[in-house]
Protein backbone atom coordinates (compact mmCIF):
# COMPACT_ATOMS: atom_id res chain seq x y z
CA UNK A 1 0.00 0.00 0.00
CA UNK A 2 2.85 2.37 0.79
CA UNK A 3 4.36 1.77 -2.63
CA UNK A 4 1.02 2.54 -4.31
CA UNK A 5 0.67 5.78 -2.37
CA UNK A 6 4.25 6.80 -3.12
CA UNK A 7 3.65 6.27 -6.82
CA UNK A 8 0.48 8.36 -6.63
CA UNK A 9 2.48 11.30 -5.31
CA UNK A 10 5.59 10.76 -7.46
CA UNK A 11 5.31 14.17 -9.12
CA UNK A 12 4.01 16.01 -6.08
CA UNK A 13 5.76 18.62 -3.95
CA UNK A 14 8.89 17.51 -2.09
CA UNK A 15 7.47 19.11 1.10
CA UNK A 16 5.45 16.45 2.86
CA UNK A 17 4.31 15.65 6.40
CA UNK A 18 2.66 12.82 8.36
CA UNK A 19 -1.07 12.33 8.00
CA UNK A 20 -1.37 11.89 11.77
CA UNK A 21 1.00 13.32 14.36
CA UNK A 22 2.16 11.61 17.52
CA UNK A 23 3.34 8.33 18.99
CA UNK A 24 1.48 5.06 18.43
CA UNK A 25 0.07 5.15 21.97
CA UNK A 26 -1.58 8.58 21.60
CA UNK A 27 -5.39 8.29 21.75
CA UNK A 28 -7.09 9.59 18.59
CA UNK A 29 -10.74 8.76 19.34
CA UNK A 30 -12.93 7.49 22.17
CA UNK A 31 -16.49 6.38 22.90
CA UNK A 32 -18.30 4.07 25.31
CA UNK A 33 -15.87 1.25 24.42
CA UNK A 34 -12.79 3.23 25.44
CA UNK A 35 -9.99 4.85 23.46
CA UNK A 36 -8.53 4.04 20.03
CA UNK A 37 -4.86 4.87 19.68
CA UNK A 38 -2.82 5.89 16.66
CA UNK A 39 -1.31 2.44 16.13
CA UNK A 40 -4.75 0.94 15.48
CA UNK A 41 -5.83 3.96 13.44
CA UNK A 42 -2.81 3.75 11.14
CA UNK A 43 -3.35 0.04 10.48
CA UNK A 44 -7.05 0.57 9.77
CA UNK A 45 -6.31 3.44 7.37
CA UNK A 46 -3.98 1.14 5.41
CA UNK A 47 -6.54 -1.68 5.47
CA UNK A 48 -9.44 0.50 4.31
CA UNK A 49 -7.31 2.24 1.64
CA UNK A 50 -6.51 -1.11 0.03
CA UNK A 51 -10.22 -1.78 -0.52
CA UNK A 52 -11.39 1.63 -1.74
CA UNK A 53 -12.82 1.86 -5.26
CA UNK A 54 -10.84 3.49 -8.04
CA UNK A 55 -11.87 7.10 -8.43
CA UNK A 56 -10.72 10.66 -8.36
CA UNK A 57 -13.16 11.87 -5.71
CA UNK A 58 -14.90 10.41 -2.67
CA UNK A 59 -17.97 11.79 -0.86
CA UNK A 60 -17.52 10.68 2.74
CA UNK A 61 -20.99 10.13 4.25
CA UNK A 62 -19.86 8.23 7.36
CA UNK A 63 -21.96 8.95 10.45
CA UNK A 64 -19.37 7.59 12.88
CA UNK A 65 -16.68 10.27 13.29
CA UNK A 66 -13.86 7.77 13.74
CA UNK A 67 -14.85 5.97 10.55
CA UNK A 68 -15.01 9.33 8.78
CA UNK A 69 -11.42 9.95 9.93
CA UNK A 70 -10.29 6.54 8.67
CA UNK A 71 -12.07 6.99 5.34
CA UNK A 72 -10.76 10.53 4.87
CA UNK A 73 -7.15 9.48 5.44
CA UNK A 74 -7.53 6.31 3.36
CA UNK A 75 -8.74 8.42 0.44
CA UNK A 76 -5.78 10.78 0.86
CA UNK A 77 -3.16 8.03 0.61
CA UNK A 78 -4.96 6.68 -2.47
CA UNK A 79 -4.55 10.12 -4.05
CA UNK A 80 -8.29 10.83 -3.89
CA UNK A 81 -9.98 14.11 -2.94
CA UNK A 82 -12.81 14.09 -0.41
CA UNK A 83 -15.84 16.16 -1.44
CA UNK A 84 -17.74 17.86 1.40
CA UNK A 85 -21.26 18.79 0.21
CA UNK A 86 -23.12 21.47 2.17
CA UNK A 87 -25.39 18.71 3.50
CA UNK A 88 -25.96 14.99 3.01
CA UNK A 89 -29.43 15.28 1.47
CA UNK A 90 -29.70 12.83 -1.47
CA UNK A 91 -30.42 15.59 -3.98
CA UNK A 92 -27.37 17.60 -2.90
CA UNK A 93 -25.15 14.51 -3.03
CA UNK A 94 -26.43 13.66 -6.52
CA UNK A 95 -25.59 17.19 -7.73
CA UNK A 96 -22.03 16.96 -6.42
CA UNK A 97 -21.58 13.50 -7.96
CA UNK A 98 -22.81 14.77 -11.33
CA UNK A 99 -20.46 17.75 -11.22
CA UNK A 100 -17.41 15.58 -10.41
CA UNK A 101 -17.01 12.63 -12.81
CA UNK A 102 -15.06 9.78 -11.30
CA UNK A 103 -16.71 10.11 -7.88
CA UNK A 104 -18.00 7.50 -5.48
CA UNK A 105 -19.72 7.64 -2.07
CA UNK A 106 -18.22 6.18 1.08
CA UNK A 107 -20.39 5.31 4.08
CA UNK A 108 -20.60 3.19 7.19
CA UNK A 109 -24.12 1.81 6.98
CA UNK A 110 -27.17 1.29 4.74
CA UNK A 111 -28.63 4.42 3.16
CA UNK A 112 -32.12 4.89 1.76
CA UNK A 113 -32.08 5.85 -1.00
CA UNK A 114 -28.63 4.45 -1.62
CA UNK A 115 -26.50 6.85 -3.65
CA UNK A 116 -24.87 5.62 -6.86
CA UNK A 117 -21.35 4.21 -6.68
CA UNK A 118 -21.73 3.50 -2.95
CA UNK A 119 -18.94 1.78 -1.01
CA UNK A 120 -19.95 0.75 2.51
CA UNK A 121 -17.27 0.10 5.10
CA UNK A 122 -17.53 -3.31 6.82
CA UNK A 123 -18.59 -3.60 10.45
CA UNK A 124 -15.05 -4.59 11.43
CA UNK A 125 -12.55 -2.32 9.71
CA UNK A 126 -9.75 -4.22 7.97
CA UNK A 127 -6.20 -3.70 9.18
CA UNK A 128 -2.91 -3.88 7.33
CA UNK A 129 0.70 -3.58 8.39
CA UNK A 130 2.95 -0.92 6.97
CA UNK A 131 3.90 2.72 7.23
CA UNK A 132 1.54 5.52 6.28
CA UNK A 133 3.16 7.67 3.58
CA UNK A 134 3.66 11.37 4.24
CA UNK A 135 1.29 13.73 2.43
CA UNK A 136 2.67 16.46 0.12
CA UNK A 137 1.67 19.98 1.07
CA UNK A 138 0.21 20.59 -2.40
CA UNK A 139 -2.02 17.50 -2.35
CA UNK A 140 -5.67 18.46 -2.91
CA UNK A 141 -7.24 16.49 -0.07
CA UNK A 142 -10.70 18.08 0.16
CA UNK A 143 -13.18 20.39 -1.56
CA UNK A 144 -15.63 22.13 0.77
CA UNK A 145 -18.90 23.56 -0.49
CA UNK A 146 -20.58 26.62 1.01
CA UNK A 147 -23.95 26.10 2.65
CA UNK A 148 -26.07 27.98 0.13
CA UNK A 149 -27.53 30.14 2.90
CA UNK A 150 -26.93 33.22 0.74
CA UNK A 151 -27.21 31.64 -2.71
CA UNK A 152 -25.75 28.74 -4.72
CA UNK A 153 -23.13 26.57 -2.97
CA UNK A 154 -19.56 27.24 -4.15
CA UNK A 155 -16.59 24.86 -4.23
CA UNK A 156 -13.47 25.66 -2.19
CA UNK A 157 -10.38 23.49 -2.70
CA UNK A 158 -8.31 22.61 0.37
CA UNK A 159 -4.68 21.49 0.12
CA UNK A 160 -2.88 19.58 2.84
CA UNK A 161 -0.28 22.23 3.61
CA UNK A 162 -2.92 24.93 3.96
CA UNK A 163 -4.97 22.75 6.32
CA UNK A 164 -1.86 22.04 8.41
CA UNK A 165 -1.20 25.77 8.76
CA UNK A 166 -4.79 26.64 9.68
CA UNK A 167 -4.86 23.78 12.21
CA UNK A 168 -1.81 25.28 13.92
CA UNK A 169 -3.73 28.55 14.18
CA UNK A 170 -6.75 26.75 15.66
CA UNK A 171 -4.57 25.01 18.24
CA UNK A 172 -3.21 28.40 19.25
CA UNK A 173 -6.76 29.77 19.52
CA UNK A 174 -7.94 26.91 21.74
CA UNK A 175 -4.70 26.07 23.55
CA UNK A 176 -5.66 27.56 26.90
CA UNK A 177 -8.90 25.55 26.92
CA UNK A 178 -7.10 22.23 26.44
CA UNK A 179 -4.68 20.49 28.82
CA UNK A 180 -1.07 21.00 27.75
CA UNK A 181 -0.48 17.29 27.27
CA UNK A 182 -3.60 16.96 25.11
CA UNK A 183 -7.32 16.88 25.60
CA UNK A 184 -10.61 15.26 24.68
CA UNK A 185 -13.33 16.72 22.47
CA UNK A 186 -17.05 16.05 21.94
CA UNK A 187 -18.91 17.61 19.01
CA UNK A 188 -22.51 18.03 17.88
CA UNK A 189 -21.44 19.16 14.38
CA UNK A 190 -20.87 16.74 11.49
CA UNK A 191 -17.33 16.15 10.21
CA UNK A 192 -18.53 16.88 6.66
CA UNK A 193 -18.99 20.60 7.45
CA UNK A 194 -15.83 22.74 7.27
CA UNK A 195 -16.18 23.81 10.93
CA UNK A 196 -16.56 20.15 11.91
CA UNK A 197 -13.64 19.21 9.66
CA UNK A 198 -11.37 21.80 11.28
CA UNK A 199 -12.35 21.07 14.89
CA UNK A 200 -13.04 17.32 14.89
CA UNK A 201 -10.96 15.85 12.07
CA UNK A 202 -7.84 17.99 11.66
CA UNK A 203 -7.33 18.74 15.37
CA UNK A 204 -7.21 15.02 16.28
CA UNK A 205 -4.97 14.24 13.28
CA UNK A 206 -2.49 17.07 13.74
CA UNK A 207 -2.82 18.02 17.41
CA UNK A 208 -2.81 16.27 20.81
CA UNK A 209 -6.59 15.80 20.79
CA UNK A 210 -8.84 12.73 21.02
CA UNK A 211 -12.33 13.11 19.55
CA UNK A 212 -15.57 11.32 20.47
CA UNK A 213 -16.60 9.00 17.66
CA UNK A 214 -20.28 9.90 17.83
CA UNK A 215 -22.28 12.99 16.99
CA UNK A 216 -24.69 13.47 19.91
CA UNK A 217 -27.77 15.48 19.04
CA UNK A 218 -30.16 15.63 21.98
CA UNK A 219 -29.06 17.12 25.33
CA UNK A 220 -29.12 13.72 27.05
CA UNK A 221 -26.88 12.28 24.33
CA UNK A 222 -24.42 15.17 24.74
CA UNK A 223 -24.28 14.55 28.50
CA UNK A 224 -23.63 10.85 27.90
CA UNK A 225 -20.83 11.50 25.40
CA UNK A 226 -19.15 14.02 27.71
CA UNK A 227 -19.32 11.48 30.55
CA UNK A 228 -17.36 8.98 28.42
CA UNK A 229 -14.34 11.29 28.38
CA UNK A 230 -11.70 10.45 31.01
CA UNK A 231 -11.30 14.19 31.72
CA UNK A 232 -13.39 17.35 31.24
CA UNK A 233 -13.82 17.58 27.47
CA UNK A 234 -14.14 20.51 25.09
CA UNK A 235 -17.62 20.73 23.56
CA UNK A 236 -17.75 21.88 19.92
CA UNK A 237 -21.25 22.98 18.99
CA UNK A 238 -23.51 25.62 17.40
CA UNK A 239 -25.83 28.31 18.78
CA UNK A 240 -28.86 26.15 17.94
CA UNK A 241 -27.54 23.20 19.96
CA UNK A 242 -26.28 25.47 22.74
CA UNK A 243 -29.70 27.08 23.11
CA UNK A 244 -31.27 23.62 23.41
CA UNK A 245 -28.71 22.55 26.04
CA UNK A 246 -29.33 25.65 28.17
CA UNK A 247 -33.10 25.28 27.97
CA UNK A 248 -33.18 21.52 28.52
CA UNK A 249 -32.43 21.40 32.23
CA UNK A 250 -30.12 18.44 31.58
CA UNK A 251 -27.00 18.49 33.77
CA UNK A 252 -23.75 18.18 31.82
CA UNK A 253 -20.48 16.83 33.27
CA UNK A 254 -17.70 19.39 33.89
CA UNK A 255 -16.26 20.69 30.62
CA UNK A 256 -12.94 22.25 29.62
CA UNK A 257 -14.88 24.81 27.60
CA UNK A 258 -17.45 25.27 24.85
CA UNK A 259 -16.70 26.35 21.27
CA UNK A 260 -19.44 27.75 19.03
CA UNK A 261 -19.64 28.69 15.34
CA UNK A 262 -21.77 28.52 12.13
CA UNK A 263 -24.12 31.37 13.17
CA UNK A 264 -23.91 34.50 15.34
CA UNK A 265 -23.96 33.68 19.05
CA UNK A 266 -26.13 36.03 21.11
CA UNK A 267 -24.45 37.65 24.11
CA UNK A 268 -27.36 36.58 26.32
CA UNK A 269 -27.04 32.95 25.25
CA UNK A 270 -23.26 32.92 25.76
CA UNK A 271 -23.63 34.39 29.25
CA UNK A 272 -26.43 31.97 30.16
CA UNK A 273 -24.33 29.00 29.00
CA UNK A 274 -21.30 30.13 31.00
CA UNK A 275 -23.43 30.55 34.12
CA UNK A 276 -25.21 27.23 33.60
CA UNK A 277 -22.20 25.04 32.80
CA UNK A 278 -19.40 26.83 34.66
CA UNK A 279 -16.94 27.14 31.78
CA UNK A 280 -15.92 29.62 29.08
CA UNK A 281 -17.90 29.81 25.83
CA UNK A 282 -15.53 30.75 23.01
CA UNK A 283 -16.96 31.77 19.66
CA UNK A 284 -14.82 31.26 16.56
CA UNK A 285 -15.29 33.10 13.28
CA UNK A 286 -14.60 31.91 9.75
CA UNK A 287 -16.13 30.44 6.62
CA UNK A 288 -15.74 27.55 4.23
CA UNK A 289 -13.67 29.84 2.01
CA UNK A 290 -11.31 31.12 4.74
CA UNK A 291 -11.40 28.50 7.54
CA UNK A 292 -11.43 29.90 11.10
CA UNK A 293 -9.49 33.14 11.49
CA UNK A 294 -10.74 34.88 14.67
CA UNK A 295 -12.12 34.21 18.16
CA UNK A 296 -13.75 35.96 21.10
CA UNK A 297 -15.36 35.28 24.47
CA UNK A 298 -18.81 36.48 23.46
CA UNK A 299 -20.23 36.83 26.98
CA UNK A 300 -17.80 39.63 27.81
CA UNK A 301 -16.26 40.72 24.49
CA UNK A 302 -17.78 42.35 21.44
CA UNK A 303 -14.47 42.58 19.53
CA UNK A 304 -12.78 39.66 17.77
CA UNK A 305 -9.11 38.68 18.10
CA UNK A 306 -7.39 37.53 14.92
CA UNK A 307 -5.55 34.21 14.94
CA UNK A 308 -1.76 34.30 14.45
CA UNK A 309 -0.65 35.45 11.01
CA UNK A 310 -4.06 36.80 9.93
CA UNK A 311 -4.73 40.38 8.84
CA UNK A 312 -7.75 42.14 7.34
CA UNK A 313 -8.27 44.78 4.64
CA UNK A 314 -11.69 46.47 4.49
CA UNK A 315 -13.27 46.54 1.02
CA UNK A 316 -16.35 48.39 -0.29
CA UNK A 317 -18.28 45.11 -0.49
CA UNK A 318 -16.79 43.31 2.52
CA UNK A 319 -13.37 42.49 3.95
CA UNK A 320 -10.29 40.82 2.46
CA UNK A 321 -8.79 38.13 4.69
CA UNK A 322 -5.03 37.61 4.39
CA UNK A 323 -3.58 34.49 6.01
CA UNK A 324 -0.69 32.08 5.61
CA UNK A 325 -3.06 29.22 4.77
CA UNK A 326 -4.70 31.15 1.90
CA UNK A 327 -3.03 31.26 -1.52
CA UNK A 328 -4.52 34.71 -2.08
CA UNK A 329 -6.66 37.12 -0.03
CA UNK A 330 -10.29 36.01 0.23
CA UNK A 331 -13.00 38.68 0.27
CA UNK A 332 -15.87 37.84 2.62
CA UNK A 333 -19.18 39.72 2.71
CA UNK A 334 -18.72 40.68 6.37
CA UNK A 335 -18.21 44.39 7.09
CA UNK A 336 -15.67 44.99 9.84
CA UNK A 337 -14.31 47.95 11.81
CA UNK A 338 -10.61 47.54 12.58
CA UNK A 339 -9.62 48.66 16.10
CA UNK A 340 -6.29 50.24 17.12
CA UNK A 341 -5.31 47.16 19.15
CA UNK A 342 -5.58 44.88 16.09
CA UNK A 343 -8.98 43.44 16.92
CA UNK A 344 -12.15 44.08 14.92
CA UNK A 345 -15.87 44.64 15.39
CA UNK A 346 -18.46 43.11 13.07
CA UNK A 347 -20.96 45.51 11.49
CA UNK A 348 -22.89 42.83 9.62
CA UNK A 349 -22.71 41.41 6.13
CA UNK A 350 -22.93 43.47 2.97
CA UNK A 351 -25.75 41.14 1.88
CA UNK A 352 -27.41 41.57 5.28
CA UNK A 353 -27.75 45.37 5.28
CA UNK A 354 -31.04 46.95 4.26
CA UNK A 355 -31.92 50.44 3.08
CA UNK A 356 -35.59 51.23 2.58
CA UNK A 357 -37.03 54.74 2.31
CA UNK A 358 -33.68 56.19 3.39
CA UNK A 359 -33.63 54.11 6.57
CA UNK A 360 -31.14 51.37 7.41
CA UNK A 361 -31.30 48.09 9.30
CA UNK A 362 -29.76 44.64 9.16
CA UNK A 363 -31.42 41.27 8.72
CA UNK A 364 -29.41 39.95 11.66
CA UNK A 365 -30.78 42.59 14.01
CA UNK A 366 -34.33 42.09 12.73
CA UNK A 367 -33.99 38.35 13.32
CA UNK A 368 -32.76 38.98 16.89
CA UNK A 369 -35.83 41.14 17.55
CA UNK A 370 -38.09 38.40 16.16
CA UNK A 371 -36.46 35.81 18.43
CA UNK A 372 -36.97 38.13 21.41
CA UNK A 373 -40.76 38.06 20.99
CA UNK A 374 -42.23 35.98 23.85
CA UNK A 375 -43.52 32.71 22.43
CA UNK A 376 -41.21 32.64 19.39
CA UNK A 377 -39.00 29.56 19.68
CA UNK A 378 -37.14 29.99 16.40
CA UNK A 379 -37.32 32.35 13.48
CA UNK A 380 -35.62 34.17 10.64
CA UNK A 381 -36.11 37.43 8.75
CA UNK A 382 -35.06 37.71 5.11
CA UNK A 383 -35.46 40.00 2.13
CA UNK A 384 -37.50 38.68 -0.79
CA UNK A 385 -36.22 38.45 -4.35
CA UNK A 386 -37.62 40.97 -6.80
CA UNK A 387 -39.29 44.31 -6.11
CA UNK A 388 -42.86 45.39 -5.48
CA UNK A 389 -44.68 48.08 -7.48
CA UNK A 390 -42.73 50.79 -5.64
CA UNK A 391 -39.35 49.26 -6.48
CA UNK A 392 -38.69 47.98 -2.94
CA UNK A 393 -37.55 44.46 -2.03
CA UNK A 394 -39.88 43.63 0.84
CA UNK A 395 -39.09 41.94 4.16
CA UNK A 396 -40.52 38.53 5.08
CA UNK A 397 -40.24 36.25 8.10
CA UNK A 398 -40.75 32.66 9.21
CA UNK A 399 -41.41 31.86 12.86
CA UNK A 400 -41.79 28.79 15.05
CA UNK A 401 -44.34 29.99 17.59
CA UNK A 402 -46.89 27.32 18.50
CA UNK A 403 -48.65 29.34 21.19
CA UNK A 404 -49.23 32.70 19.47
CA UNK A 405 -50.71 33.92 16.21
CA UNK A 406 -49.03 35.68 13.31
CA UNK A 407 -50.94 38.83 14.23
CA UNK A 408 -49.61 38.74 17.77
CA UNK A 409 -46.06 38.36 16.48
CA UNK A 410 -46.47 41.34 14.16
CA UNK A 411 -47.98 43.41 16.95
CA UNK A 412 -44.98 42.70 19.17
CA UNK A 413 -42.59 43.58 16.33
CA UNK A 414 -44.49 46.80 15.60
CA UNK A 415 -43.43 48.07 19.03
CA UNK A 416 -39.76 47.42 18.21
CA UNK A 417 -39.35 48.18 14.50
CA UNK A 418 -39.72 51.05 12.11
CA UNK A 419 -42.82 50.31 9.99
CA UNK A 420 -40.77 50.04 6.77
CA UNK A 421 -38.95 47.01 8.23
CA UNK A 422 -42.03 45.12 9.42
CA UNK A 423 -42.34 41.79 7.56
CA UNK A 424 -44.92 42.14 4.80
CA UNK A 425 -45.20 38.38 4.74
CA UNK A 426 -44.97 36.37 7.97
CA UNK A 427 -45.65 32.68 8.18
CA UNK A 428 -45.71 30.38 11.19
CA UNK A 429 -44.14 26.96 10.59
CA UNK A 430 -43.68 23.88 12.76
CA UNK A 431 -39.90 24.05 12.37
CA UNK A 432 -37.30 25.82 10.29
CA UNK A 433 -35.43 23.78 7.65
CA UNK A 434 -32.06 24.02 9.36
CA UNK A 435 -29.27 21.83 8.07
CA UNK A 436 -26.89 19.81 10.25
CA UNK A 437 -25.08 22.91 11.48
CA UNK A 438 -28.18 25.03 12.01
CA UNK A 439 -27.93 27.07 8.81
CA UNK A 440 -30.92 27.93 6.64
CA UNK A 441 -30.55 27.54 2.85
CA UNK A 442 -32.12 30.62 1.29
CA UNK A 443 -33.95 28.86 -1.53
CA UNK A 444 -35.79 26.54 0.87
CA UNK A 445 -36.90 29.58 2.91
CA UNK A 446 -38.21 31.27 -0.21
CA UNK A 447 -40.08 28.09 -1.16
CA UNK A 448 -41.73 28.00 2.27
CA UNK A 449 -42.82 31.62 1.94
CA UNK A 450 -44.17 31.00 -1.54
Amino acid sequence: MSAVASATYASASSVASPIAMGEDVRPLAFDCRGETDLSIFRREVLGVAAGLPQGRYAINLCEDRYRFLVGFCAAIIRGQTTLLPSCRAPGVVDQVLAAHPGSYCLGDGPLAPQPPHYHCLPAALPRAEGVLPDVPDDALVAIGFTSGSTGEPKANPKRWGDLRTSTGQNLAALGDLLPRQGGHLVATVPPQHMYGMEMTVLLPLLGPVAVHAGRPFFPGDVAQALAQSPEPALLVTTPVHLRALVASGVDLPPMAGIVSATAPLAVELAAAAEARFGCEVREVFGSTETCIFARRRTAIESAWTLLPGVRLSPQPDGTAVHAAHLDAPVVVADLMDLLPDGRFELRGRSTDLLEIAGKRASLGDLTRKLLAVPGVEDGVVLQMDGCDSTGVRRIAALAVAPGISEGEILEALRAQLDPVFLPRRLRRVECLPRNETGKLPRQILLDLLA
